[in-house]
């Protein structure tokens, strides 16, 4: 399946906000279930780093967000809740790592990205497009603490 990257607008921001819904327990990653996120979410000021993610036939199918602190370009992402389980996920994450190395000219040596601990569906995707576990933490979100694993992808040079 081929990806193409666009700027996030209001237009892909309502749809993925208000029309996603995740079954359980996935319902954690509905944006509308943090006040916090929503909100920057939906601030035009993050949108040149937020892309929406469409397909072929201009479906909105996810999003992806970047970062970047020293020696890692951090990317979060999310994936349309009638795309995952399909085995596309790992097709989506190297799309997005691509876009983003190519879009921000990142010359850094790794990417990284945080998991909430239960999705263990979206673990071992990340496992198996190279990322590395780092440790795991706790963070406030969802009105609540919740552990949180911390993976890291050392990025290959061309020769």
């Amino acid at each position: 399946m081929a990806f193409f990257f666009y700027p996030m607008n209001e237009r892909y921001a309502k749809e993925i906000a208000y029309e996603w819904t995740y079954e359980e327990p996935y319902s954690f990653y509905d944006l509308t279930a943090d006040e916090d996120d929503l909100r920057e979410f939906f601030d035009p000021e993050t949108w040149d780093r937020t892309f929406a993610v469409l397909d072929h036939g201009w479906r909105l199918v996810g999003f992806f967000t970047y970062g970047f602190t020293p020696g890692c370009m951090e990317i979060g992402l999310g994936l349309a809740p009638w795309m995952t389980g399909r085995g596309e996920g790992g097709m989506f994450v190297r799309s997005g790592i691509a876009f983003g190395l190519q879009h921000f000219c990142y010359e850094g040596s790794h990417v990284c990205l945080s998991v909430a601990s239960f999705n263990k569906r979206a673990i071992r995707t990340y496992l198996s497009a190279g990322f590395e576990i780092e440790r795991t933490f706790m963070q406030k979100t969802n009105g609540d603490e919740h552990e949180f694993v911390r993976m890291k992808k050392r990025i290959r040079k061309k020769r």
